[in-house]
């Protein structure tokens, strides 16, 4: 097995490149979140997406040996050339060119210890940057990085789960449950019918409904708390049961491990998909699970697609089965429109990946990222590293 050289004279096993949602050999410090930063005196930080003033003074508050690298829009010529082109013209818009040479942006790389980065990247960081120790995703998500050489590598990978966006995205799925119960989409129907008519309506009350969280982590959990908030009973799922009522997230009456979603499925009237895109979640919510599933029940999605098989959506929307759906996300959203048969069905709501929008602008949880690069520089544990084996 090939090995890399620690800073102190010890050999760790160097990660393999792996495939899609593939287990890879896990190096034990990306697994803990522990590595040396370099023995020179400056911390090269390379940033490669948009950072505000107050972001990087933030950053080069942090330490003294703090020195950023400004690349904001160097890279995007090389995205564009290899990134779907829906993806980047709704992400990079027309800011296509790049900036500089080749030469310029491998002098960029060559120097970086650490890349603050996001989706799209570059595909081939790792190969190109061999003192670079540590890249943060300002994103949540970590699937995204799969097709780049950072996945499954010696490099230590951090995302901001769990703190990017949380409370614009959970009020979202609380608005996605209200869109259904206040009859919204007979608005929406029938204002495209030019109908104006009371009796069209059927609305409920969230207050004594059931919501069950799929993916009870810092999203599903705030989403939980606010559920609870407006009278509703809330459970979810961890990959690990929670045992401990004392443990429960505020608001939640039980939290379930994978094995027990379908029996939570048959009681729950607002469904949400709050889970990371791995291996074990792609397609969780397929034919079978939508026959467990409450008559009727609505379906939130602000995960990725991939959670929901798309087909066996349809089908439950069109028998009845399934009262409705509000998405946030959809399979390939980085390679084309939404599929025709859910834009334009009377009982689903599409959104542009709009959830963590807001007037409030929380950036990439630049005080995650500032508490990472305090104990990066310590040589203490860091948080959000992705596990390869997990897949986030």
């Amino acid at each position: 097995m090939k090995t890399i050289p620690g800073r102190n004279g010890a050999n760790f096993p160097r990660a393999s490149r792996s495939g899609n949602f593939k287990a890879v050999l896990r190096a034990p410090w990306p697994a803990a979140g522990i590595i040396q930063p370099t023995e020179p005196s400056m911390a090269e930080i390379l940033n490669l997406q948009r950072l505000s003033k107050a972001e990087r003074a933030a950053i080069e508050a942090v330490d003294a040996s703090v020195a950023i690298t400004d690349a904001a829009g160097w890279f995007n010529g090389e995205v564009c050339d290899t990134w779907p082109d829906y993806a980047t013209r709704r992400f990079i818009g027309e800011l296509r060119g790049g900036h500089g040479s080749r030469a310029e942006r491998d002098e960029m790389l060559v120097r970086a210890e650490i890349i603050l980065g996001g989706y799209p990247c570059p595909l081939d960081l790792r190969g190109r940057a061999p003192k670079l120790k540590w890249f943060h995703q300002r994103q949540a998500g970590a699937n995204n990085l799969h097709a780049t050489d950072l996945w499954g590598s010696d490099v230590m990978v951090s995302t901001s789960r769990s703190v990017n966006n949380v409370t614009p995205i959970a009020e979202y799925i609380i608005m996605g449950a209200l869109y259904f119960a206040r009859s919204l989409n007979r608005a929406w129907i029938d204002h495209r019918a030019g109908a104006f008519e009371r009796s069209n309506y059927a609305p409920v009350v969230l207050a004594g409904k059931t919501m069950c969280i799929a993916g009870a982590g810092g999203i599903g959990s705030e989403a939980g708390r606010l559920a609870a908030a407006i009278g509703m009973r809330v459970t979810g799922t961890r990959s690990r049961a929670v045992e401990n009522p004392a443990d429960l997230p505020p608001g939640f009456s039980e939290i379930a491990g994978p094995d027990g979603l379908y029996e939570l499925l048959a009681e729950a009237d607002y469904v949400a998909v709050c889970v990371q895109l791995t291996q074990d979640t792609e397609r969780m919510f397929d034919a079978a699970a939508f026959d467990a599933m409450k008559p009727g029940a609505v379906l939130i999605n602000i995960s990725r697609g991939e959670p929901v098989d798309e087909d066996a959506l349809f089908d439950a929307l069109e028998s009845g089965r399934l009262g409705g759906a509000v998405l946030d996300v959809y399979v390939g959203e980085s390679e084309h429109p939404p599929p025709a048969r859910l834009w334009n069905h009377p009982n689903v709501l599409i959104t542009p990946h709009s959830s963590g929008s807001s007037e409030i602008k929380t950036g990439f949880g630049v005080e995650l990222f500032c508490e990472n690069l305090r104990a990066y520089l310590d040589g203490r544990p860091l948080k959000n590293v992705i596990d390869w084996e997990r897949g986030y």
